[in-house]
């Protein structure tokens, strides 16, 4: 990623799922600023994505199980699907977040620009709300309050736990949608349905106290309920005397990953689900659910089917996460140094191409490699933390290669927008480097 690269861009993977958006315009109404939202999608396709998303992740997780067991739809047979302890579990969680959120520690960093004029602000302590998470998941464990294997053996119940309390989250902001004197008012063609309204969402930046929402179910119930997926299934292996190198190198990997992510909050408030688009069902289910189950799919797998890998297999492996780490955290510090300050001295030797939009293009480096290695990286990761499941089964790539298909169009997006505002020079950039994510290959 270069200089000339939009501002909402995704930080890793943070926005895998696809709320559906179509273009998004901005415009004033009475003196506030209205976002106006064209979809893509009719009622139909609403309807369908939210309610079989989470039906097809039941069924995902339930295929991950060993084929020996007894089956019967919507779950194999002993496994709720519904079950009331379950919702304590998922509401006790929430709850917890949204205290943590309070804590008075992290730094408070600004985000975009209000309709007030003034910039949105924002508490970012989400390192410190896990790392206390963390603690007390500890605490229970050892204390022997909580048995992490009985948690596993809910995960469908979990599944629809989450579904019902977005659903009810969703229901209440649109129902009562939280405005504030800084918020964007969302508006539909006249053609919209109400279901689409609730689907894709009718309030851009809703706060309840300090808290913002949005960043709040990104956050704080997305990334940090994956990370608890993760920790609770090796707590579950400890239990259960099965762990192995394969099922500790996918959870280090991930919770590496996930670390990364909390150290740099703040780069979530630049992203294009946080900036253009309104929060909706489809994004807090897909937060409460996609993120932390779908995501933790690949050490579910290993769980269920565990596969041993000799030590010497996993040195390249490794190798390959490492590899990506750098690459996408190299290229950012790039890509982040040249835009703060071009003609800084470390950059001298980079050769660059000036745009009529005023701004320079960098065409060496990492960004003359490929085009988006940042984004390279992050494939790099994903696909390292599936290998170790072996290849008996394409389920645990299927998160890597969602992620692939996403990254690959959020690419194609922006360059679409690069070549408008940067036209010709756009044009040679890519001339000179041909390749968007994969060197000789695409």
């Amino acid at each position: 990623m270069t200089t000339h690269q939009q501002e909402h861009q995704t930080h890793r993977n943070r926005s895998l799922q696809d709320t559906g958006n179509g273009k998004l315009e901005d415009g004033t109404h009475d003196g506030k600023s209205v976002v106006q939202v064209h979809s893509k999608r009719n009622n139909i396709h609403l309807s369908l994505l939210c309610l079989l998303l989470g039906v097809f992740l039941i069924m995902l997780l339930d295929c991950c199980r060993s084929s020996s067991e007894s089956w019967v739809l919507l779950g194999s047979a002993g496994i709720p699907i519904w079950d009331w302890s379950s919702v304590c579990v998922v509401l006790l969680f929430t709850v917890l977040q949204m205290v943590l959120y309070y804590l008075p520690v992290g730094q408070v960093a600004e985000g975009k620009m209000g309709c007030d004029g003034k910039h949105l602000k924002y508490k970012l302590n989400g390192l410190y709300a896990f790392l206390l998470t963390v603690v007390l998941l500890l605490v229970l464990w050892f204390g022997g309050v909580l048995r992490a294997g009985a948690v596993m053996d809910k995960i469908f119940s979990l599944v629809t736990a989450g579904m019902a309390i977005s659903l009810i989250f969703s229901l209440v902001l649109f129902l009562c949608p939280i405005r504030t004197p800084s918020s964007a008012h969302v508006t539909y063609d006249s053609t919209a349905k109400p279901l689409l309204k609730f689907a894709l969402g009718q309030s851009m930046d809703p706060h309840l106290g300090i808290i913002d929402i949005k960043h709040f179910v990104m956050v704080r119930i997305g990334f940090i309920g994956w990370a608890m997926m993760d920790l609770n299934y090796l707590l579950t292996s400890v239990e259960m005397k099965n762990w192995s190198l394969s099922l500790l190198l996918v959870i280090v990997f991930q919770l590496i990953y996930i670390l990364d992510f909390l150290i740099d909050e703040g780069s979530v408030l630049t992203t294009k689900e946080f900036t253009e688009e309104p929060i909706g069902f489809i994004m807090i289910l897909g937060e409460f659910i996609w993120i932390p189950f779908f995501s933790s799919l690949p050490v579910y797998f290993l769980l269920q089917r565990p596969n041993s890998i000799h030590f010497l297999s996993a040195v390249p492996i490794c190798l390959l996460f490492g590899i990506g780490f750098l690459i996408y955290y190299l290229s950012n510090e790039q890509k982040d140094g040249f835009r703060k300050n071009p003609n800084d001295p470390a950059y001298a030797r980079l050769n660059t191409i000036r745009s009529p939009a005023g701004s320079s293009l960098l065409v060496s480096g990492w960004f003359g490699w490929v085009r988006h290695p940042n984004y390279l990286g992050d494939i790099l990761m994903m696909f390292a933390w599936c290998l170790p499941c072996g290849f008996t089964s394409v389920l645990p790539y299927l998160p890597a290669l969602q992620c692939f298909q996403l990254l690959r169009k959020r690419a194609n997006e922006i360059e679409e927008s690069c070549l408008k505002k940067h036209r010709e020079a756009w044009r040679e950039y890519c001339r000179q480097v041909p390749y968007k994510l994969l060197p000789y290959v695409y």
